[in-house]
C-alpha cells in the first residue's frame, strides 16, 4: 500500500512549489520531531503526535498519539476513520492536509502551510480559557521562583544552621543530609545523620587531623618527604584540578580521602587500586637511589622477590631481611631436621605408629601434628616443647618408687640443679620404650649415664646428649649451656598471607619440608612459586587477580616477630 505525499510551499514571490515523495509502507508518522514520516514544523505539534494507517484500498485511520487531538472537517478528535474516495480535511497546528485517492489506487495527502495561526488544532484558544496557564506566571517567572526556593531549601538553611551550631553547638543542622551524594559505608554508618562530625568547616574537604582524631593507630605510609620524591610528576591537567581543589579546601596528594571514598553505599570500603601503589612503586629505584626497596608495580609482572625477617645472630637474636634469591641459612638455635620426621619410613614413623591415635597421629608424623593453626586459621600458633615435642622426646631422668622425675624445659639453671641432686645410689633412666616401659633398646632413647671424667649435667648438655639433640651446647660464663632459641613467628611482617584460604592446597605445595635436613633451611616459598596462581590485577584465565591490596597494606602495622625460647 501506497502513500503519496504532496507538500506544497510557497515562495517569497508568491508561486507555489509542489513536491511529490511516495512511501510504500502501510502506516506513516506524524509530527514536529524531524525523524517522523510526515515532519511538520509547528510548535503546536507534538513531537511525536499521529500515527495514519492505511486499513484498505480505500480507508485510512487516524489516531493521535498523545491527548492533544487534531480537526477532522472543523471537529476536534483523537481518533479518525476516512474514506480516500470522498476525501476529508484534516487540521494539524497551522497545517492543513486534503485526503484523497488517486487513480492508481495511492492514498494522496495534500500538505498546505496555513497562515491563519487562530486555526489550530483542537481549538487552541478555547483550550487555554480553561487550562492553568491563563491564571499562573509566565514560564520564566516560575523558573526564578523555583530556582529561588531551591538555593533557600537546600543551600541558604543549611548554611545558615550550620554556621549557628558553630555557635550553638547543641544546636541540631538542618537540611544538610539533602546533600548527602550517598549512603556511609559500613565502618561509617553510624554517623550518618552527623555530616558535621567529618565535615568541620563548609566547602571544605574532610581533612587528615578530622580523620586522625579517631583513628589514631593510622600512621604515614612514610616520611611525607619521602612520599613526594616517590610520587610520579603529574600531567599538567591533573595538576591543575589539584589547584583548583586545594582552593576549596582539598589537601594535597597523600590525604586519607585520596583513598578513604565515603559515600558508595552499604558496604565495605573498596580497597585502593593497583595503579594507586604503582604510582609511586612502578619505578621507585629510578627515583630514590638510597632506597632499599624493589620495584613493584603488578605481582605477576613487577615484583622483588620476598625478602623474609631471619635470625642472624642467636646469640644476640638480631634479625635480618634476607633475599630468598640468596637460599639464606637462618640460625634460630635449634637443630631440627624436617627429613627425619617427615620420612614414612623412618623410625619416627614407627614411634608415631606405636604411640597411636590416643596422641592424634597416624601411621606417621604429619605437619599438622606440629603445627596447629590458630583460632582464625589464618596463621599458625608457636611450636611448644610441652605439647609437641614431649610426647616422643621424653625429659624424665629418674624414678622415685612409681612416680618419673621429668627436667624443666626452659630453664638450664633449674636442670644442673635438678640432675646435681639426683642420687647416685638411684638408678637414672637410660632409654624409654613406648608405651609406657623404659630401658635401653626401645623406640627412643636418652642415655643419661655419667661419661667418663663427667656428671649427668656435663652428658645432658653436651652435643650427644638429650639437650644437644635439639639444641646447639655452648658455655656461658664458664658454666654448661645452650644456645637462645629464637623462632620467628612472622617472617614477612609488611605482608598478610591467609593460610585459611588456602586450606585445600597440601602444605607441601608451597613449603619443601620433605627435603629439608637441617633447621637452618628457610622452608618459604618464592615469588615464582605464588605466580603459579597469583597475577595482577588485570589477570585472566586460571590466574588469580591479585592487587597489591591483597597483601599489603598502606598503614601496615608495627609487626615484632616473637621469640619462643628464652634459654
Amino acid at each position: 500500500m501506497t502513500f503519496r505525499l504532496r507538500q506544497i510551499e510557497q515562495t517569497s514571490d508568491g508561486r507555489e512549489i509542489v513536491r511529490v515523495r511516495n512511501i510504500d509502507q502501510s502506516t506513516l508518522s506524524l509530527g514536529r520531531a524531524t525523524d517522523n514520516d510526515v515532519n511538520l514544523p509547528d510548535l503546536a505539534i507534538e513531537l511525536h503526535h499521529a500515527d495514519i494507517l492505511r486499513v484498505d484500498e480505500a480507508h485510512i485511520e487516524i489516531k493521535a498519539a498523545d491527548t492533544l487531538g487534531f480537526g477532522v472537517d472543523g471537529n476536534v478528535t483523537l481518533f479518525a476513520r476516512v474514506d480516500c474516495r470522498t476525501g476529508a480535511e484534516l487540521r494539524f497546528g497551522t497545517f492543513r492536509i486534503t485526503v484523497s485517492l488517486d487513480d492508481d489506487g495511492a492514498a494522496v495527502l495534500t500538505i498546505h502551510p496555513c497562515e491563519e495561526t487562530g486555526i489550530r488544532s483542537g481549538n487552541l484558544d478555547e483550550r487555554r480559557a480553561f487550562a492553568l496557564t491563563s491564571v499562573l506566571p509566565g514560564k520564566r517567572m516560575l523558573a526564578w521562583l523555583t530556582a529561588s526556593i531551591v538555593l533557600l531549601a537546600f543551600l541558604a538553611v543549611p548554611i545558615i544552621s550550620q554556621q549557628f551550631h558553630a555557635v550553638h553547638p547543641k544546636s541540631a543542622i538542618v537540611g544538610d543530609a539533602s546533600w548527602s551524594p550517598g549512603k556511609l559505608s559500613l565502618a561509617h554508618h553510624a554517623l550518618e545523620s552527623r555530616c558535621e562530625a567529618c565535615h568541620v568547616k563548609p566547602f571544605q574537604s574532610v581533612r587528615n587531623e578530622t580523620c586522625r582524631s579517631c583513628h589514631k593507630n593510622a600512621h604515614d605510609h612514610a616520611p611525607p618527604d619521602r612520599m613526594d620524591q616517590a610520587r610520579a610528576n603529574p600531567p599538567l591537567a591533573e595538576l591543575f584540578l589539584r589547584t583548583v581543589a586545594r582552593e576549596f579546601g582539598r589537601e594535597g596528594p597523600g590525604g586519607c580521602v585520596d583513598c578513604h571514598n565515603e559515600h558508595r553505599g552499604l558496604a565495605p570500603m573498596a580497597m585502593p587500586q593497583q595503579k594507586f601503589c604503582a604510582e609511586c612503586h612502578g619505578a621507585l629505584r629510578d627515583k630514590m637511589a638510597d632506597t632499599r626497596l624493589g620495584n613493584a608495580g603488578d605481582f605477576g609482572q613487577l615484583h622483588p622477590q620476598f625478602t623474609p625477617m631471619i635470625v642472624t645472630d642467636p646469640g644476640t637474636r638480631a634479625l635480618g631481611r634476607v633475599s630468598l634469591d640468596t637460599n639464606p641459612r637462618e640460625r634460630s638455635g635449634l637443630t631440627f631436621p624436617h627429613r627425619v620426621h617427615l620420612d614414612p619410613l623412618g623410625g619416627v614413623a614407627r614411634m608415631a605408629a606405636s604411640i597411636g591415635r590416643g596422641h592424634g597421629y597416624g601411621n606417621r608424623l604429619e605437619c599438622k601434628d606440629c603445627h596447629h593453626p590458630t583460632e582464625d586459621r589464618v596463621r599458625f600458633q608457636p611450636v611448644t616443647m610441652e605439647r609437641d615435642c614431649e610426647v616422643c622426646h621424653s625429659l624424665a631422668y629418674d624414678k622415685v618408687g612409681g612416680i618419673f622425675r621429668k627436667l624443666h624445659h626452659g630453664d638450664v639453671d633449674q636442670m644442673i640443679a635438678d640432675l646435681s641432686a639426683a642420687s647416685p645410689h638411684q638408678p637414672v633412666v637410660t632409654g624409654r620404650r613406648r608405651p609406657g616401659e623404659y630401658a635401653p633398646g626401645g623406640a627412643y632413647y636418652s642415655n643419661f649415664a655419667s661419661p667418663s671424667g663427667g656428671g649427668l649435667v656435663g652428658r645432658a648438655l653436651s652435643r650427644d646428649g638429650i639437650c644437644g639433640e635439639c639444641h646447639t651446647p655452648v658455655t656461658r660464663g664458664g658454666r654448661l649451656s645452650v644456645m637462645p632459641v629464637t623462632l620467628v613467628n612472622r617472617y614477612m611482617a609488611n605482608g598478610w598471607f591467609d593460610h585459611r584460604a588456602h586450606r585445600q592446597t597440601p602444605c607441601a605445595s608451597c613449603h619443601a619440608a620433605a627435603a629439608s635436613t637441617s633447621s637452618a633451611d628457610v622452608l618459604l616459598p618464592k615469588i615464582a612459586v605464588c605466580r603459579t596462581c597469583h597475577a595482577g590485577e588485570n589477570a585472566a584465565g586460571a590466574k588469580v587477580p591479585s592487587g597489591c591490596a591483597m597483601c599489603h597494606r598502606f598503614h601496615p602495622p608495627n609487626v615484632v616477630p616473637s621469640r619462643v625460647g628464652g634459654v
